[in-house]
């Protein structure tokens, strides 16, 4: 089984609605035979560093709410992340473009390492409160996943794997995804948003068995007239 998972960096259901799965992955027996894509996508690609304002303000402004209001919903999603074992410190949070991280993480899944990057970068943004679009910064954490330092140094002076960002973006528009998180099993099912592990192990299973069990045949006899048939006992008719 192959699962997508559209997100972004900076989107803090993208990183509950990870766990979630991984939660529920955790308990499905075929596990094992379970594939995670990571796919790009940018909440915001016109974002910018704004030194001075905190996230609180930020989102404030954005939906044009008070900063006491942005804070108390802010407080929440810090609690929704703690019930799935993370940690989440807005006033950490340092507000930015996740272009170059996206690239960063492109080139580490073709090292094999684009699950352990995701991780890494999800976790500086929302717990350590880095700054992910700094070309230091992103170097340092590739490195902490064993990614090699002057590949990824090199990497960021030009655009290398901009094409595969863009191709994922182009992807989620062409399949009409509007938000993320947004995961697709075996390129058929999609399951929008951070559900519960529960409505994750639901169609995990079900995805499971509708790819895995063979072809069957239903009776159909939309008359219900008599019908004549032969077994190796012999030949009888059936009303």
């Amino acid at each position: 089984m192959k699962i997508e998972i559209w997100s972004d960096f900076v989107c803090p259901f993208c990183y509950i609605g990870k766990r979630r799965l991984e939660n529920a992955l955790t308990d499905f027996k075929h596990n094992k035979e379970v594939e995670l894509e990571y796919k790009s996508y940018e909440l915001d690609p016109n974002a910018k560093q704004q030194p001075g304002k905190s996230f609180h303000e930020l989102l404030a402004g954005k939906y044009n709410m008070t900063v006491e209001k942005a804070k108390s919903m802010n407080e929440d999603l810090a609690k929704q992340a703690e019930e799935v074992g993370l940690t989440y410190h807005f006033d950490k949070m340092q507000h930015t473009n996740t272009f170059d991280a996206h690239r960063v993480a492109k080139f580490a899944a073709e090292q094999g390492k684009g699950k352990e990057m995701t991780e890494r970068l999800l976790q500086a943004y929302f717990t350590e409160g880095k700054l992910i679009s700094d070309h230091v910064t992103l170097i340092d954490l590739a490195k902490e996943v064993g990614l090699q330092e002057e590949a990824v140094t090199e990497l960021l002076k030009v655009d290398d794997y901009a094409i595969h960002v863009r191709a994922d973006e182009e992807q989620a528009r062409q399949i009409g995804v509007q938000g993320v998180p947004f995961f697709v099993f075996n390129e058929k099912y999609a399951v929008s948003g951070a559900q519960p592990a529960s409505v994750f192990a639901e169609v995990l299973e079900k995805v499971w068995l509708e790819e895995n069990q063979g072809p069957t045949l239903q009776s159909l006899n939309p008359t219900k007239s008599k019908t004549t048939y032969c077994t190796d006992e012999g030949c009888e008719t059936e009303e």
